[in-house]
């Protein structure tokens, strides 16, 4: 008997649709005020120092997770997978994102980052088999569009240097979540997240020191409250809800409420940063909430074997 890919699930239960849209809404939230907080830590810390600073210290309380419910360790067929993971949301999407925040703000980093909805259906139809349908990818790329005109009108017309690393942490993020997604269909959201960051901790360690002794760590106090946040709930619980919501709903679908992470983050900016985003935003916003809602009534085939 062969041993099953974590791209072959089994049937889902009848209500997992709208709990998965509802804990990927949950994780989309919490990752909303990654940019804002990742801005007030870049401003004293190093940003390549944060980027895997914050997953090595997340490492702490995934392990003594992973200790409290006694969880198995993975299959071995699953490292492959846990390693592609890491490299895309343990090292890439943060150290990416955190030299970006450098060179531009949140407000900035949200619109760009608006694409990663599609970027992540694209992802999962690639690694986990989905196949949406042609009416649900024709919804996602007029969410896309919508988010990448903003971005081009914020922007004055012209895209930014910065936005080249945020590209990057798109494609990192994208391929980290469906991923994550595959391996979560075995081993469930807070194992897949939790392992990944124990069997990522012994290779970021050396670099994390190497990079303490040559920048320093000294920072006011919102610049560390800026790294406790990305380091627990980004790179941490965030993942908690995400992951279950992308395994129980389908990477294609729960994976478009990721629209509204730009407009969620423009909000916490506001907070957090003063910004104040004018009518036109709330504009987009609602043109982005409509295209979801149509998008939620497309068909999405299930995950080939």
């Amino acid at each position: 008997m062969s041993t099953a890919s974590p791209s072959a699930p089994a049937r889902p239960a009848p209500g997992d649709d709208a709990r998965g849209l509802a804990l990927g809404l949950l994780g989309v939230a919490t990752f909303a005020l990654t940019l804002p907080m990742t801005r007030l830590a870049v401003v004293d810390l190093d940003p390549i120092w944060i980027g895997l600073a914050r997953a090595l210290c997340a490492a702490v309380p995934a392990a003594a997770w992973l200790a409290w419910t006694r969880a198995p360790r993975p299959p071995r067929e699953l490292l492959p997978s846990l390693a592609l993971v890491a490299a895309g949301v343990i090292v890439g999407f943060p150290t990416a994102s955190s030299l970006a925040m450098r060179y531009v703000d949140a407000s900035h980093g949200a619109v760009v980052l608006g694409v990663l909805p599609l970027a992540t259906a694209l992802a999962g139809a690639w690694r986990a088999g989905e196949r949406p349908s042609r009416a649900y990818w024709a919804w996602a790329a007029a969410g896309a569009a919508i988010v990448c005109a903003f971005a081009l009108r914020a922007g004055g017309g012209r895209p930014q240097p910065a936005d080249a690393l945020l590209v990057i942490a798109v494609a990192a993020a994208a391929v980290g979540y469906a991923e994550g997604a595959r391996v979560a269909r075995r081993i469930g959201g807070p194992a897949t997240i939790c392992w990944a960051l124990v069997l990522s901790a012994p290779f970021l360690a050396p670099i994390v020191a190497a990079l303490t002794w040559i920048h320093g760590i000294e920072a006011r106090p919102s610049a560390w409250l800026g790294f406790a946040y990305v380091t627990l709930f980004s790179q941490f619980l965030g993942f908690f809800a995400w992951y279950k919501g992308l395994a129980l709903g389908g990477i294609a679908r729960v994976s478009q409420v990721q629209l509204l992470q730009t407009f969620m983050t423009l909000g916490f900016a506001a907070l957090v940063a003063g910004e104040s985003p004018g009518a036109s935003t709330w504009a987009f916003a609602a043109a982005v909430v409509a295209v979801v809602a149509a998008q939620r009534m497309t068909g999405t085939s299930a995950p080939a074997r």
